[in-house]
């Protein structure tokens, strides 16, 4: 996979790019990423990206043409243009995966009151990682990321891991535990020292459906929801 983002601050993007599950994937080649400064497509000298809106108001609007020149120079037969905007969809688990199946995916990050509303026509999917205001479309950005190639297949070390964590199955995670055994009197259950796999199985269903119930129940909603929207 080929990750492409359009951006203003191209500086924010190498920590999180150089490190952890994101740095190997990159050296083992399961996927590259490309950072580009939207101001390489602009024409004066200043490399204007912006203007004042058109009927008047605060702030500054990013300006189509060098959005569009960018996505000219960029895109290709197979890519997948994503906005980060807070009216997109709001971001997913299933989101996730189905975007973790594209060969490439070009993001193009907002920044300060938003796009001109043709640059919107660019865009085959507008993403929002949630229902609060951010400064602009980086840090959104990087969420995506992190979140699509650590599902591309060969990623993880244990490709079964990803059949256990939270929101794959449509719910939480079941609880972990590690040695010690008893620390500061908090015990493991014994479940899970029993060696007893299909009660060991058992447990963390429960345990997921108990915890999703006590701390998510919206997503059990949704699942009913999905569920009857394919019968």
């Amino acid at each position: 996979m080929q990750i492409d983002v359009l951006t203003l601050f191209p500086d924010m993007f190498p920590g999180i790019l150089n490190e952890s599950i994101l740095k190997r994937a990159q050296e083992n080649k399961k996927a590259q990423v490309f950072i580009y400064d939207l101001r390489e497509w602009t024409h004066d000298a200043r490399k204007t990206v912006d203007d004042k809106p058109f009927g008047g108001g605060p702030g500054m609007v990013i300006k189509p043409e060098p959005v569009f020149e960018a996505c000219d120079d960029l895109c290709k037969k197979k890519s997948y243009v994503i906005l980060l905007t807070p009216q997109g969809e709001k971001f997913n688990q299933v989101m996730a995966k189905e975007l973790s199946g594209k060969k490439h995916l070009l993001l193009i990050c907002g920044h300060y009151e938003g796009f001109d509303e043709r640059i919107r026509k660019l865009a085959d999917r507008e993403i929002s990682i949630g229902d609060y205001v951010l400064t602009g479309g980086e840090i959104p950005a990087m969420v995506l990321i992190d979140s699509v190639i650590r599902l591309i297949p060969g990623v993880l070390g244990e490709e079964s891991s990803l059949d256990d964590e939270s929101f794959n199955n449509g719910l939480l995670e079941y609880p972990q535990y590690t040695r010690p055994r008893v620390f500061r009197e908090m015990k493991v259950p014994q479940v899970l020292l029993s060696g007893d796999h299909k009660k060991i199985a058992n447990w963390r269903s429960e345990q997921a459906l108990k915890r999703t119930q006590e701390k998510r129940k919206d997503l059990l909603k949704e699942e009913i929801n999905n569920g009857k929207e394919n019968q």
